[in-house]
């Protein structure tokens, strides 16, 4: 009997596949659906601090628009209030009723000081975890790096101070020393992370000379650096890790784990393969686990980490070096470069 049983911040799920933030969960059908096709536990859409400040002033400024031209009108109207967090809170609390896996909720902040309070205001709406999201431009020249970390460091320790829930960080891979940041964040307190955010980048369309916004789905290959790093980590921090970006098929699921990942992420599979793909990958994981007479994924899990494996270069430079010395490889395999 095959067991895909395994834990994330402190959560017992059923199997390691986490459907991850997206538009796909805000619909209450979708996200039955999503468990109905196996989904161990789903990520709500991020909670946008930005997102909140832009409707809050556009609602504002739609209320004052003439506010110069009949200021003796402006009384007749009564205050409004924009419904700023409450709306997302609302959803996730319907989103938490009509589940029976875990939900955990996503948040992106801007402000030191709202972090910790939007924070609290999600762990009161029932979730089961919370994903912080560092993904953030910085525009400063003058700000240094180890100042970034630390103020994210800070964060972190902010909320922990203020929820009981665990609480997991997503990353972006764009850190000096990333594994640095990752164990001075395990040392704050993290319970968890994940590798790595699938980051938004802008293109031109040159055409019509204007910027345009392409969907940004990952595609075959995209988890080898979550791969890497999941390797080098395993055994290392006392957090949780969990793959993200390039989980198309088990086998992608497989290789995390066997790197040392107890958990994966799946969004752009499920756009491209629709909701019960999510099946799919499940069998493709119990049917390779049968091939090699594995019973649980406590069997395997970091079989192939940095920890585990023999060979010292596995996760280092000297790959790349000894790709390269024998790139004759390559040509053999595409002669006609």
């Amino acid at each position: 009997m095959i067991n895909l049983k395994t834990k994330y911040l402190g959560l017992e799920l059923k199997n390691p596949i986490i459907v991850g933030a997206s538009n796909l969960v805000t619909d209450l059908r979708t996200l039955k659906r999503l468990e109905e096709a196996g989904a161990a536990a789903i990520v709500y859409k991020s909670l946008f601090e930005e997102q909140i400040q832009l409707e809050t002033l556009e609602m504002d400024e739609q209320l004052n628009e003439y506010n110069d031209r009949h200021a003796e009108m402006t009384s007749l109207f009564p205050s409004m209030e924009h419904a700023g967090p409450k709306e997302h809170l609302m959803h996730l609390r319907e989103a938490k009723k009509a589940l029976n896996i875990p939900l955990i909720a996503s948040l992106n902040a801007v402000y030191d000081v709202t972090w910790p309070d939007y924070a609290k205001q999600l762990e009161e709406a029932g979730v089961d975890a919370l994903e912080i999201n560092f993904f953030s431009i910085v525009d400063d020249p003058n700000k240094s790096a180890d100042a970034i970390l630390a103020e994210q460091i800070n964060t972190i320790h902010d909320i922990k101070k203020v929820v009981k829930i665990p609480v997991s960080v997503k990353l972006s891979p764009f850190y000096t020393n990333v594994i640095g940041a990752v164990t001075r964040m395990d040392n704050a307190g993290a319970d968890g992370f994940v590798m790595f955010n699938r980051l938004f980048e802008p293109s031109i369309d040159v055409d019509h000379e204007k910027h345009h916004f392409p969907w940004n789905l990952s595609n075959e290959g995209d988890n080898r650096l979550a791969l890497r790093y999941a390797g080098m980590l395993h055994g290392n921090i006392k957090a949780d890790i969990c793959s993200n970006t390039g989980i198309l098929r088990g086998t992608d699921a497989i290789q995390m784990i066997l790197a040392g990942a107890n958990t994966v992420q799946v969004v752009s599979a499920l756009y491209k393969n629709k909701i019960e793909y999510l099946g799919t990958i499940l069998h493709e994981m119990e049917d390779w686990m049968k091939s090699k007479n594995y019973k649980s994924l406590d069997e395997f899990r970091g079989k192939l980490s940095r920890k585990n494996v023999t060979d010292p270069y596995a996760y280092k430079r000297a790959q790349y070096v000894d790709i390269l010395w024998h790139s004759e490889r390559i040509f053999n395999r595409y002669p006609k470069v």
